[in-house]
Parts: structure tokens; sequence; C-alpha cells
């Protein structure tokens, strides 16, 4: 009786144990998961104290910055800004009698509204065309280099730095100075670009503020290049922007590991099959006259039936290779063998025979 009792115990608790996980459904497969808040945090980008987090950014800000084209895969960029690097040296020390040196600081690829909300003021903004691709670029002189620029044409003394008078506008003076400049730049910029593809830049205005030298929207991106102007104990830096947009007239040409990359060409293969086309042996049939016959009639055709050509004695034969006629001629003899004698070539599909022709 106590083991009765026993297991009537037992099955009570366990029934107890059991019937609130009964009561409850399961949830579903499909159900969807909700995300914690550090995890939307990562997701945003965002660090516990509430800023960016550092080293560039996550979570969305790199899914964006994904859709940017990096100018990597325009190799060929890289040769043109090299060339203006070596003819803009030579073209400085022309232009303000001193020892100017170029570098290149670095190429980056970035939105266009990225930059003109990180070009650091004061600083002049010069909007010129490129007329041949009907599209527009950027460049930038800082206060740095305008001042030296000035200091330097206006016969300032070798080894001092330009002073610089913050909190008032740039003069006439001192924008027509960097006018001159910019158009040195622009000219040797087209330079730089002759071998790839004749261009030319032309200087169009002259702006201080960045919202007055929007040439693209902000979404677009484009190419910026930052180059190193040193004059002694002066000097500034010139950026260049090039919206990918502009470049895209000779973006095939700018895809080129080489100068003169030809894609999907091998000029040594087609010089090889050229050569073996050359010798190759084709069949050349002399066709005396054609005619349209009843399948029945060729049926009943046998050996020693004569067949009337309808054309007269001493006419004209075609000369053609498989179904393209190519020659027009005269049957004869030479050296005791029947010969033909071609006296005219005959329009290839496509073109125009000289009698028909303007």
């Amino acid at each position: 009786m106590s083991g009765e009792g026993e297991d009537d115990g037992w099955g009570e608790a366990l029934a107890e144990a059991v019937a609130p996980a009964l009561a409850e459904p399961p949830p579903p497969a499909d159900a969807a998961r909700v995300l914690s808040q550090a995890e939307i945090d990562s997701l945003l980008g965002v660090g516990g104290d509430g800023g960016a987090e550092e080293g560039g950014g996550s979570g969305i800000e790199r899914i964006i910055s994904r859709g940017l084209v990096s100018y990597e895969r325009l190799p060929m960029l890289e040769i043109v800004f090299d060339r203006l690097v070596r003819i803009l040296s030579t073209s400085l020390r022309n232009f303000t009698s001193d020892n100017v040196e170029v570098s290149m600081d670095g190429m980056s690829s970035l939105r266009f509204g990225d930059y003109l909300n990180s070009i650091p003021l004061p600083a002049m903004l010069a909007v010129f065309k490129a007329e041949q691709w009907d599209n527009y670029g950027l460049l930038v002189v800082d206060s740095s280099l305008i001042y030296a620029v000035v200091d330097v044409l206006l016969g300032g003394r070798r080894g001092t730095s330009a002073m610089r008078i913050e909190g008032r506008p740039y003069t006439t003076i001192e924008r027509a100075l960097v006018e001159r400049l910019v158009n040195v730049i622009l000219q040797d910029l087209s330079d730089a670009f002759s071998p790839l593809s004749p261009v030319n830049f032309r200087f169009e205005r002259l702006e201080v503020n960045p919202r007055f030298a929007v040439i693209s929207r902000n979404s677009n991106a484009a190419v910026l290049a930052r180059l190193r102007v040193d004059m002694e104990s002066r000097g500034g830096e010139v950026q260049l922007l090039l919206p990918y947009a502009t470049l895209e007239p000779v973006r095939e040409l700018l895809l080129q590991q080489f100068m003169g990359e030809r894609f999907g060409r091998d000029s040594i293969w087609e010089l090889h099959l050229a050569e073996e086309l050359r010798q190759t042996g084709v069949a050349l049939n002399v066709v005396l006259d054609q005619q349209t016959m009843r399948l029945s009639d060729v049926l009943r055709l046998k050996v020693g039936d004569r067949l009337a050509l309808s054309v007269p004695p001493g006419a004209p034969v075609t000369l053609a290779c498989g179904n393209v006629p190519l020659f027009q001629g005269r049957v004869g003899r030479r050296n005791g063998r029947l010969a033909v004698r071609i006296e005219e070539s005959l329009p290839r599909a496509g073109q125009r025979s000289p009698e028909t022709s303007p």
C-alpha cells in the first residue's frame, strides 16, 4: 500500500511541474529575433558613450562606403598625375622664378558632398571645365599657398614665411595672382592628359564659398589628388578633384595598366592568324551559266544528255569562291590550256560598285 501511495505522490508532483510548460504554446520556428541595444549600436556604428566608434566607423557607414569606386580601378590615372607633378615643377619654377618642388601627397576616393564639408577655409576654389568631356572639375588652393604665391610674385624676401592676416576677404590683387596660378596648373593638367586623350581644361570662375562651387551631386563619387607645393620655407597644398562623371568619356583608357594597352586583342596572335590565312588554299570556280530546273528534270538526266547554255560564245563569265562572286572575266586559251582573264572586280555585299558610286 505504501508503494501505491508513493507512486500517486510522484505522479501528482510530475503533473504539476509539466503543466505550465504544456499550457504555453511553443514559439513559432520563423519568429522574428529582437536585436539587443548593443547589437543596434554596433549596426549603427555608435559606441557605448553615444559617439561614433573610432577607426573609420562601422555598420551602415561601411555599407555606404562600399558604394564608392576606388581610384585604384583607374591605374592610368596615377600615371597621369605623376606626369602632372613633373610638368608642374618646371612650370611653377618659370612662373615664380624661384626654387619650387611639387610632390604628390596622395590620392583618395570620396563623395563630393563629404569633400565640400571638409575643405579647410579660408581657401580659393577654382571651377574649371573639360571642354572635350563636357563636364567640370574643382581646384582648391589653400590659404598658405595663396599668401606664399602672392609674396613671391610681389618680391617678398626669401627665407621668410608670408604674412597671413586672418578674418579679411581676399583682395583683387590676390585673386588675380591666384587665377594666373590656376591657369598654369590647368594647362599642365591638359598636357598631362594629352598622351592619353586630348582635352582642354578651361578656367570658369573663382569662388571662396564652397556652396557656390557645387559641380556635382553630393552623393556622386570623385577622385581627389593632393599636391604639395614647397618654395623654400614657404608653400601650401593644391587639391584637384575630378568627379567620376567627368572621367567617364576616357574611363576605358584609364583602365589600362600601361600606355597603349589594347583590351581583348593580342597583336602577336593577329599577325600569326593573318599570315596563316594568306597561305590557306581556296577553290575559285568559273561560272559559265546558271539555270533553274525542276527536280523531276534533274532526276531524268543521264549520261550523254546535253545542257544548252543560255549565253552566247565569248560572253563574260563570273569567278566565285563558294557563293560569293569575286571577279568577272573572259574565257580564252594560253599555252594550249583554257584560261580566264580577269577584267573587273565585282562589288562585295554591302559595297557599291564603281559605276554607281557618286
